[in-house]
């Protein structure tokens, strides 16, 4: 749990300095490129080639494809055609994703892992509920493409670490991570990239180095580590705390106008969701 709450808090202050500084400003794909190439140059020390199975080797490139690569892609896309405030609300699924693709690979259903995802979606709705533009369908399948593949991305690495467990640490194998994720990037850049959107200022290069080192090298992988220890039900309740702690930073550093009330009781509810789902995990083990 520790590591996926300091994460939470690195990934809301991430949305907060996309939007501010990159957002409409700097090429999205080679934002996404920039970050998963800092994060595999910090790892590549780490990574060992030899001693590490193949299919551990595969499992984590895919793992970083889908966690990584895919959903960043689609989730900068999404912008075009619906507001941050619908981006926002629409991610309130990806805990859903967790619990159903959970359920089927363990081949049965867990009411209680389902009745903390929703309680945690229920938490969001409260924070985030706004009028949805039925003209938005595009971006609305853009954002679930990219909570599917977020959601598949961390259950299968949990899955990955069960079944094919490994004798070296998990950072020798993490590199791979990211050079799956780069072999969805690079493509993309290559033919969809604005070469005239580059980062112009010091202030966007230092925001894309953040991004690369904190939330994507450090975040990634102490989000999926920490992925390993949790069961489905927290790891989906999880996936949703970064709305209300997104808005508090917004708050406190942008000063821009939010719902107290609403963040307060939305942030309870998820809570709540997590003190269940933990309780009842505990009875269970």
């Amino acid at each position: 749990m520790p590591y996926l709450a300091f994460i939470t808090v690195v990934w809301a202050l991430s949305f907060n300095l996309i939007g501010v500084f990159l957002a409409g400003h700097v090429d999205s794909d080679f934002a996404v490129l920039s970050r998963v190439a800092i994060a595999g140059l910090v790892f590549l020390p780490f990574t060992r080639w030899a001693g590490i199975s193949t299919v551990r080797k595969l499992g984590t490139m895919a793992a970083g494809a889908l966690q990584f690569g895919i959903t960043y892609l689609c989730l900068y896309r999404s912008f075009q055609f619906i507001s941050v405030a619908e981006v926002l609300l629409f991610t309130i699924f990806t805990p859903i994703y967790i619990t159903l693709l959970d359920d089927l690979l363990q081949r049965h259903f867990n009411p209680r892992a389902l009745a903390a995802a929703l309680i945690a979606v229920l938490g969001s709705l409260v924070i985030r509920y706004n009028h949805i533009d039925s003209n938005a369908l595009n971006g609305f399948l853009l954002l679930q493409l990219a909570n599917i593949t977020f959601a598949a991305g961390q259950v299968g690495y949990r899955y990955l670490n069960k079944y094919y467990p490994d004798q070296q640490p998990q950072s020798a194998s993490f590199g791979y991570f990211f050079l799956g994720a780069l072999l969805v990037a690079l493509p993309s850049f290559l033919i969809f990239g604005n070469a005239s959107k580059l980062p112009q200022n010091m202030e966007q290069f230092a925001v894309l180095a953040f991004l690369g080192l904190a939330a994507s090298a450090l975040g990634f992988y102490w989000w999926n580590k920490g992925a390993c220890l949790v069961d489905a039900g927290t790891l989906g309740a999880m996936n949703n705390m970064h709305i209300p702690v997104g808005l508090m930073i917004n708050l406190i550093f942008w000063h821009q106008a939010q719902d107290i009330p609403r963040l307060i009781i939305g942030g309870a509810i998820m809570l709540i969701a997590l003190l269940i789902n933990k309780s009842a995990w505990r009875k269970k083990h």
